[in-house]
């Protein structure tokens, strides 16, 4: 395994973490989302300051597209709202969809592998398939050219 691949996996488990716990205590008050990231146990336990900042980008940007995914994700999940969607499979699309929409250096199967990896550390025995089923489709839409890729903010 690459430095570089080993290091993103890192970074997606780290910002899953603190975008599941954001699923029951938004940012509010004060506390903004990049507060709540950089005072986070698992942020602060990290050492890698290259992880840290990678998994940081990716919150901040999921969070910052959050209405965006959510549509894309509810326009998939045939007969689930995303209301209904579990917050750790939801946590887990939101990070892969944002990959695969705004990060054009990751290839959609790579997309797609680590929001299966997620699922399969995170998630319970339905989880894999249906977070691959939207993937899936998803990528296969960027493919085709339904959903442009666009760079990270």
């Amino acid at each position: 395994m690459s430095q570089t691949k080993g290091l993103r996996r890192k970074a997606r488990v780290l910002a899953f973490q603190v975008l599941y716990g954001l699923s029951f205590v938004p940012p509010h008050g004060g506390w903004t989302c990049d507060r709540i990231y950089n005072q986070s146990p698992a942020v602060r336990r990290e050492t890698d300051e290259e992880l840290i900042l990678y998994a940081r980008d990716l919150l901040l940007g999921i969070w910052r597209s959050l209405d965006e995914l959510d549509e894309v994700i509810g326009g998939y999940s045939k007969h689930w709202k995303i209301e209904r969607i579990a917050k750790v499979e939801l946590a887990i699309l939101r990070l892969a969809v944002y990959e695969l929409m705004h990060k054009p250096d990751i290839p959609l199967k790579v997309g797609i592998n680590e929001g299966i990896e997620l699922a399969k550390k995170f998630g319970d025995g339905n989880s894999r398939n249906f977070i691959n089923g939207i993937l899936d489709a998803v990528a296969r839409d960027i493919d085709t050219g339904k959903f442009k890729v666009t760079k990270n903010f």
